[in-house]
């Protein structure tokens, strides 16, 4: 038995027609877009605007050259960080963080450079716009907030804190990791400068592809310098975009395979969010009717993403999630690289153990895992063979 329950990690299965894609552009294209003008160069380039195009779509940004494209969102995050902030800046972010927000701002602190300050959650394990609003201060630059967590699922109320930094004037960076192509969004309505996602999960594309929402009223600084295949006569770095944030060879196949899951979320949006809101709400259901289960984050699937995070007595968390892959499930345990939300869950030992449905889980693999779970429970992750 192999059932895949790891898709806040990376989403699995692919659409067939993003292996496809992939395939295509290394066997039929695979030259080096914007570097020359033969015909296989020029569909490179083709396929790189195609991508932005769905993708601004996705976003509702009305301009696809405000889409810069990003190893992952990590480098997307680095980028819209490090790409704004001068020494003496302050910056307010939560604790609720992923550690790709918090190790760049917390490695700028450490240097001496800026001030960061975060925000705790509501008991509830939502950030309010009011705790952040408390946070600023005269000299803040910008404000970072994780559009829905990794560890308990919750989809903050990203558009109110939007319009409350939007009316005191700070730029507004939102973590897209486990939202793009799960939740709706719309750049404009959420008053973003910035906007950062993954490739590789909500969307179904490659890995190793993300990006960055740029608002075209914005500017920052370069992360890293190079060959764009524009303004060749210049050694300085172009100040167009989105050419100013992409130098070097791209990831032509990891695009193309990413324009591929695009498209396919967007073909078919609304019965992919049913059915992770159904999956969801069928395992924590489940789970919740297992002895001794500690279920984290709320329990209206309505205002969570797939990603449900959980304890098995005082068992930790590798021990069961070693338990589950011997059982045949693929989850997570341990910290998942989110070590602010877990001191306030109060798992920074233990960590937890994190489920996550995707797009092609059914509900008897939803049944069949929540009875593993039992299984454990009962006796034990240390005897499970």
């Amino acid at each position: 038995m192999d059932i895949y329950l790891d898709n806040a990690a990376t989403s699995h299965p692919k659409p067939p027609c993003v292996v496809e894609a992939v395939v295509r552009a290394l066997t039929q294209i695979n030259a080096n877009p914007g570097r020359s003008g033969h015909k296989r160069a020029i569909a490179g380039a083709e396929a790189l605007m195609e991508c932005r195009q769905v993708l601004a779509r996705m976003l509702a940004a009305p301009d696809p050259m405000a889409i810069s494209f990003a190893f992952n969102c990590t480098d997307a995050l680095n980028l819209a960080i490090k790409g704004c902030l001068q020494p003496g800046d302050h910056v307010v972010s939560t604790r609720l963080e992923h550690n790709a927000v918090l190790r760049p701002l917390m490695t700028l602190q450490e240097m001496g450079l800026v001030e960061v300050t975060l925000a705790d959650p509501a008991p509830d394990g939502f950030v309010t716009p009011e705790a952040l609003r408390a946070a600023l201060k005269k000299r803040t630059r910008l404000c970072v907030v994780g559009h829905a967590s990794n560890v308990t699922g919750a989809i903050q109320p990203v558009a109110a804190i939007g319009g409350m930094l939007w009316e005191a004037g700070v730029p507004y960076l939102i973590d897209g990791a486990q939202a793009l192509g799960i939740q709706p969004v719309d750049v404009g309505a959420l008053r973003c400068a910035m906007y950062a996602f993954p490739g590789h999960k909500g969307l179904l594309g490659p890995q190793g592809t993300g990006g960055l929402y740029l608002d075209p009223g914005f500017a920052l600084g370069t992360l890293r310098e190079g060959g764009t295949g524009s303004s060749s006569e210049s050694m300085l770095q172009p100040q167009e975009r989105p050419e100013r944030y992409e130098s070097g060879t791209m990831n032509l196949h990891g695009i193309a395979g990413l324009l591929a899951g695009a498209q396919y979320v967007l073909e078919n949006e609304l019965r992919l969010r049913a059915q992770e809101r159904t999956r969801t709400a069928q395992l924590m259901e489940g789970l919740l009717g297992v002895p001794g289960i500690t279920l984290y984050g709320d329990p209206d699937p309505r205002n969570r993403v797939g990603v449900v995070s959980f304890n098995v007595g005082d068992e930790p968390s590798g021990a069961v999630a070693d338990a589950l892959d011997r059982l045949g499930f693929a989850v997570r345990g341990g910290l998942h690289c989110a070590p602010g939300i877990h001191s306030w869950l109060g798992t920074l030992e233990r960590g937890a153990v994190r489920a996550s449905p995707g797009h092609a889980t059914t509900a008897q693999e939803i049944d069949l895992f929540v009875e593993a779970v039992r299984r454990i429970a009962r006796e034990g992750s240390d005897r499970i063979p």
